[in-house]
C-alpha cells in the first residue's frame, strides 16, 4: 500500500475527503497530516480518522528536521491541499513529481503569491470572468508554476458571487483530486 502525506493550513476539507477516499481503496493510505497552524481545523479532521499529524513552524519548514521527518515516512506523494506556505526547494528536490498541489483558478490564470482562496474568487468575479475551475499540478520551485496534470472548468454567471464561486470550485475539489491523486499512484 502506497503512502500518502497531507500538508494543509486550514480548515482541512479536502484533506479529509483524501483520508475518506483511500481509506476506502487498496492503494494507498494517507499517512500523516502535516500544518504549519496549531489552529487548524485539520488537526481535528485527522485525529478523528485516526491519521497523526506533525505541528510546525515557518522556520522548522525551511530546516532539514522537517525533511527527515519526511524521509523517515518514506512517502510515495506529499499532497498539497490547502498549504499556503511556498514549498522549499530541499524537499522539491529530494521528491520529483511526487509532490501536488490542488489550486481553485485555471492556472496560469490567478496563480502566484497571495493568490489562494476568497482572494481568487473575488478577483474571478471582479473581472467578470465567464468560468473558473480547479488546476491539479507538480510542485515546483515558484508558486503555481509546476506542470498541470488536470485542470477542470465551471461556468460562471453573472450573479455569482465570491461565495458560490468557492462553493462551485469546493465541489469540483472534492470530486476530482482524490481521483487524480489515485490515478498518479497507480502509474
Amino acid at each position: 500500500m502506497k503512502k500518502i502525506i497531507v500538508f494543509a493550513s486550514g480548515s482541512g476539507t479536502n484533506a479529509e475527503n483524501i483520508i475518506k477516499y483511500f481509506a476506502k481503496t487498496k492503494i494507498a493510505k494517507v499517512v500523516s497530516v502535516f500544518t504549519n497552524n496549531a489552529a487548524a481545523k485539520v488537526i481535528e479532521r485527522a485525529k478523528n480518522h485516526q491519521i497523526p499529524t506533525e505541528i510546525f513552524s515557518k522556520s522548522e519548514l525551511l530546516e532539514s528536521n522537517l525533511l527527515q521527518k519526511i524521509q523517515e515516512i518514506d512517502p510515495d506523494m506529499i499532497v498539497l491541499a490547502g498549504f499556503l506556505l511556498k514549498f522549499p526547494d530541499h524537499i522539491i528536490e529530494k521528491y520529483p513529481n511526487k509532490i501536488i498541489n490542488i489550486h481553485p483558478a485555471l492556472l496560469p490564470n490567478y496563480g502566484g503569491k497571495g493568490m489562494y482562496g476568497m482572494h481568487i474568487h473575488r478577483a474571478i468575479v471582479n473581472n467578470k470572468e465567464k468560468e473558473t475551475g480547479i488546476s491539479i499540478h507538480y510542485v515546483n520551485e515558484h508558486y503555481d508554476e509546476g506542470g498541470i496534470i488536470f485542470q477542470k472548468n465551471v461556468a460562471l454567471t453573472e450573479d455569482d458571487t465570491p461565495e458560490t464561486v468557492a462553493e462551485k470550485i469546493h465541489e469540483l475539489e472534492q470530486k476530482y483530486f482524490p481521483e487524480i491523486i489515485s490515478r498518479l499512484l497507480e502509474d
